[in-house]
Formats: C-alpha cells, structure tokens, sequence
C-alpha cells in the first residue's frame, strides 16, 4: 500500500484549491480525510505553520509557506520526518512553476491542475521502496527543523471548532475566487423574517404615535420613544443579519439580541405580559436561525 495517498494545495487567505493529485481509491477513510482537507482549507489562516492530525489508519500533516498551504494524507506507517519532507519537496517543486503574482489573481478553484504532472512524480519517488527527497531537502534537515520547531497536533475537535468559527467570522472580499453564498432559506426563516416585520412595524407604529404625546405633552416618556424606535432598527438588523453572510456574526446575533431583550424590558407597562414575551420569543427564535444558517459548503471535486 503507497505511504502517500493524496496531496492537496490550497491558497492560505480564502482556502482557493489551487492544485491536487488525482486519485480513484474508494478507500472510505481516505474520502473523509480529503473531505476534512476541504474544510480545513477554509480555516487554515487559523492553524500554526505546521501541524498533523491522527487518524485511525490514515493521517493529515499541512504546511503553510507564503501565503500557499501544502497538504497530504499519509499512511500511518510513514515517519512524520518523511511526511514532512514530502510537503518541503511539494513546497519546492510548486514555487518553480508558479509564482506569487499567478497564485494571488487565480480567481477559480483548481486553476493549476496541470500540476498534478509533477504531484504524481513526488509521490511516486516517495511511495517506493527506500525512497525519498527529490529536490532540495533532506531527511536530516527537516528533522532537525521539526525538533526546533514542532508541528502542532491538532484534533479532530479543534478542526471543528476551527471550522465554525470560519462560518461565523471568516469574510470572503471580492477577489477571493470564491463567492459566499448561505445555505437556501428554510421556511422557519421565512417565519422568522415575516414575524421580525411585524414586530419592527409595531414597534415604529408604537413608537411614532409616543413621541408625538411626549412632544405635545412633557418629555416623561422620551426614553420609552428611544426603546420603541431602536427596537425597531434592530428588529431590521436582525434580518439582515439572517439573510446575508457577515463577519462576527455569532457576537453580532447575541449583541442584538441583549439589546432587544433589554428594550422589551423597559417597555414593561407600555405592553403586557403576553405582548413582552411575543417580542422576545421573536427575538430568540431570530437569533437561533441566525446562528444555525451556514455557509454553503460549494467545494468542487473537479475530479480529484
């Protein structure tokens, strides 16, 4: 059984796949390896330079050098020494093809594929019996890195949590080669955006109709008139936020939902019992669907 199963290349700031081996093993460990590599390559900004993580039979080791991240899955069997190696040699031989100026305007996944050619050459140099380095690192120099700088374990948990926090934080800009889009609409969310409507339309109603007694009476209830109008504002907030992808967006759902929960709460005597809490069961349930509407996971296989 080769050592070397799959190698992976990524671009560091967005997780644009750049290049990988093509491989038609229906191994099922192996598919969830390179599943895992695919979501990982999202996150990967978040990970140290260098790092693995143990499988049952198969393991993940990655590299990160200049804004290009190298990745492999590798046979349990295969010194961490050699596997690392492996991604030097990877490293070497993908800067000679490509420089920086091509990598950074690629605008589609796998716009290097080509490279494949020369993935399948090292794996092959790697993968028979006594082999080893091709180009210009040896066993001995990357051992000796990897006792000064060893690579982070990382586990299965934290590749999760790492990949959360990418959904909820990670903000693709325009020349990331990848759009954002969520998950479709489920009909709660449409549920939930119809009754954030109703509730933003009676907070204004309520609102408007307050401050012109205020103004015409005494200024008394001038802060009930700011607690309708900001519930208001952030009853449309609360929809933007559940319709459209937004960096922080997990500190930003909670943050609106404080506040709306405070605002209800100073409006204690203006509404009852049962008008407070419809306003804040709205309010959870928003932010509920907020936190639970991911991105939409678009990775394409092109085959490989």
């Amino acid at each position: 059984m080769p050592m070397i199963l799959f190698a992976f290349v990524v671009r560091l700031r967005d997780g644009l796949p750049l290049s990988a081996s093509t491989d038609f093993a229906h191994n099922r460990e192996l598919q969830e390896r390179k599943q895992q590599l695919r979501k990982m390559s999202k996150a990967l900004s978040r990970f140290p330079e260098r790092g693995t993580v143990k499988g049952q039979d198969l393991n993940i080791y990655f590299v990160s050098s200049e804004g290009v991240s190298y990745m492999a899955v590798c046979h349990r069997g295969l010194s961490v020494v050699k596997a690392f190696c492996f991604l030097e040699d990877l490293c070497w031989a993908f800067k000679a093809c490509f420089d920086g100026k091509a990598i950074s305007l690629a605008a589609r996944p796998y716009p290097f594929l080509e490279f494949d050619g020369s993935i399948q050459k090292l794996k092959q140099q790697y993968n028979q019996i006594g082999g080893g380095p091709a180009l210009e690192i040896t066993l001995a120099e990357v051992q000796d890195d990897l006792k000064r700088r060893p690579p982070k374990a990382l586990t299965i948990e934290e590749l999760e949590l790492a990949q959360e926090l990418a959904n909820g934080h990670l903000e693709h800009g325009p020349g990331s080669g990848q759009t954002v889009r969520l998950e479709p609409v489920a009909p709660a969310g449409i549920l939930s955006l119809v009754l954030n409507i109703v509730c933003a339309s009676l907070n204004l109603v309520r609102g408007v109709h307050l401050m012109e007694n205020t103004f015409q009476d005494d200024y008394d209830a001038l802060w009930s008139v700011v607690a309708f109008l900001l519930a208001f504002v952030l009853c449309l907030f609360q929809c933007q936020l559940y319709l459209f992808h937004s960096s922080y967006k997990r500190l930003k759902a909670l943050s609106l939902l404080g506040v709306l929960v405070l605002c209800n709460a100073s409006l204690f005597g203006l509404r009852n019992c049962w008008q407070l809490l419809f306003h804040t069961v709205v309010a959870c349930l928003s932010t509920a669907l907020i936190l639970s509407r991911k991105l939409l996971d678009r990775s394409n296989d092109c085959g490989v």
